[in-house]
């Protein structure tokens, strides 16, 4: 008989009834029905119920263990008394009496349990992350995690795209997040960067005439942390492709992230065909570029129904700057006072002076609410055929600047879909985000730099785009690039470009957004050396990993789906990291800390 097992403690079934076995496992639950003991056994595979009375020579020390002990049970499977089955298990109609017990591992007071899917303080569950990964859930999601990115790995492969690994230890570039950086002891005042992501190297494979290249990466930012964004480090798919067009990137990638969520999605439907959808339309009518189209509420433009109307607060702000509109938040169903109250009270929270409202009831098809009363049925009943809505429904308004308030209109819209219970929960909305701007202006800096990723393509013919005048901020501020972002629920799985081949646009490109060639040749010398040396049309994508597997399990944090994840404060309270280090490693890389006054 091996030393620890015969079986998992997933594996018996009834056919098994008479045999002798041996498991080893966790003591999951220990239940003592006056004389009579009931231990769930658990190991990776599954849990078996084992069985102790007076009679058995392991009784008394049966009666030691404890929750979480590891322990060796020898013993005979048998059937479950009659009404005691376990339908819910697939162990659930056998279980095995207890001949011997051997202690393997015991286990001191928990400082959390594992039994049961409570809700324990974040700081514990971090610390002791080794037993956070033995409860139900997480363990069921960690390998979840590894089946989805087994299932991408195949559908890659089976779409023609080879796996590289490029380098860890890379340059730092003065895009994006900040670097995590490595001193080095060998070059004394140089450091190397973690990769922020692999794209300079996915582009140089393209430029060694590789075609079509994917890797599940790992890249590392310095940047807060939120519930959809890991601090530290997580992981993409990265994708990148030679000789295609931003259709022929959508054709690829498409159908393995469709396929792989109609294979882990439970059943829940996906977007059969991922829309396009222009950034400023997103912006428009959903207030976001990862609109969640889940949420069947547009918002629309009715500046129109306010001009010169008898509500002057709206009136007059539309008068005073031709770039300042008035948007409606449709919101169905919503046509009652308290609703309209309720919003109003929520805006104010949100620091805003109010959220003017009409609403439609009963016998009042021209509207109710103080904005109704101040423009008119007339105008009341124009804004309700615009938006489609009528008695039993409300509209929500905000006026402003677009640029401004959009921060604003975008939650409202979500908030209306929310309160209103417009949001389909059981289902998977993708959408494609196009068109995005080349470049915007930074109040901050006061100049324009780029707004999305700098080694894009303009979308525009290249001699155009050379000739461009850098001072013509009008047309600059209106180009748009070759850029595209995946969401899926309201959540942006990705960003990808075609990608900037030719050096002399590369040049321009970052000479209007203030960046010289010198710069360019101390960053990025590497790649405008290989694009100067016969570079393909190219193109890519990152969908993260993390994030479609937090989808996928269902979780609103990404520290659900991942290992042995930092807390907010990118510390690992499990190792212990970021930790001192002695002044022998200090010297050795040349560095002197200077460290801030304590407070």
């Amino acid at each position: 008989m091996h030393r620890y097992r015969t079986h998992t403690c997933g594996a018996l079934r009834a056919s098994d009834i008479g045999t002798d076995v041996r498991l080893s496992g966790w003591c999951h639950r220990i239940r003592d029905h006056g004389g009579l003991l009931f231990i769930d056994l658990r190991d990776h595979y599954g849990l078996t119920q084992v069985v102790a009375d007076p009679d058995s020579p392991a009784f008394k020390l049966a009666e030691t263990l404890r929750s979480e002990w590891v322990v060796r049970i020898d013993g005979k499977v048998r059937t479950r008394p009659a009404g005691t089955e376990n339908p819910e298990l697939p162990t659930g109609a056998v279980e095995v009496f207890i001949n011997e017990i051997e202690v393997l591992g015991p286990a001191g007071e928990l400082p959390l349990p594992v039994f049961g899917e409570q809700d324990y303080p974040e700081d514990i569950r971090l610390k002791y992350r080794f037993l956070d990964l033995r409860r139900d859930r997480l363990h069921a999601n960690i390998m979840k995690r590894g089946a989805i990115i087994d299932s991408i790995r195949r559908r890659m492969k089976e779409g023609g795209f080879f796996e590289f690994q490029t380098p860890i230890l890379t340059a730092s570039s003065p895009e994006g997040a900040r670097d995590y950086l490595v001193p080095s002891r060998i070059h004394p005042g140089k450091f190397y960067a973690l990769p922020q992501a692999p794209q300079q190297f996915k582009q140089l494979l393209m430029v060694s005439g590789f075609d079509r290249d994917f890797q599940i990466a790992p890249c590392f930012r310095d940047e807060d942390a939120r519930a959809d964004r890991s601090p530290g480090e997580f992981y993409q798919l990265d994708v990148e492709m030679s000789f295609v067009t931003q259709q022929d990137v959508f054709d690829a990638v498409e159908p393995v992230l469709r396929g792989v969520f109609e294979e882990f999605g439970q059943g829940k439907p996906v977007t059969p065909k991922f829309p396009m959808i222009p950034y400023a339309t997103a912006m428009r009518e959903y207030g976001t570029d990862k609109p969640d189209l889940r949420n069947p509420i547009k918002m629309q433009n009715v500046s129109e129904a306010f001009r010169g109307s008898g509500f002057k607060i709206f009136a007059n702000i539309l008068a005073a700057d031709p770039k300042n509109e008035v948007w409606a938040i449709p919101a169905p169903t919503g046509g009652n006072r308290a609703f309209a109250d309720r919003m109003n009270s929520w805006a104010q929270g949100e620091g805003q002076p109010g959220l003017g409202y009409i609403f439609w009831r009963e016998g009042e098809e021209s509207g109710a609410g103080p904005l109704a009363k101040n423009i008119g049925p007339e105008r009341t009943k124009q804004i309700a055929g615009q938006l489609g809505v009528g008695v039993g429904d409300a509209a929500f308004f905000i006026a402003g600047k677009p640029g401004e308030f959009v921060k604003f209109a975008g939650p409202a819209r979500t908030k209306v879909g929310e309160e209103l219970g417009l949001i389909a929960k059981d289902r998977f909305d993708f959408c494609w985000i196009v068109d995005f701007p080349m470049y915007e202006w930074s109040e901050e800096e006061k100049k324009i730099d780029f707004s999305h990723n700098p080694f894009s393509m303009p979308n525009m013919p290249i001699d155009e785009f050379l000739a461009l005048d850098p001072s013509d901020n009008e047309k600059i501020l209106g180009m748009k690039a070759i850029q595209y972002d995946i969401v899926c629920n309201g959540i942006e799985l990705s960003s990808g470009a075609i990608r900037n081949h030719r050096p002399e646009v590369m040049k321009k490109a970052f000479a209007i957004a203030g960046y010289g060639e010198e710069v360019l040749e101390q960053k990025f010398g590497g790649m405008l050396r290989a694009l100067s040396l016969g570079a393909p049309p190219h193109g890519g994508i990152a969908p993260g990993i993390d994030r479609i597997v937090m989808l996928l399990c269902g979780e609103e944090n990404l520290r659900e789906v991942v290992l042995f994840p930092m807390n907010q404060r990118a510390e690992d309270l499990l190792m212990g990291a970021p930790s001192e280090v002695t002044p022998k490693q200090l010297r050795e890389l040349h560095i002197r800390l200077n460290l801030p006054d304590k407070k």
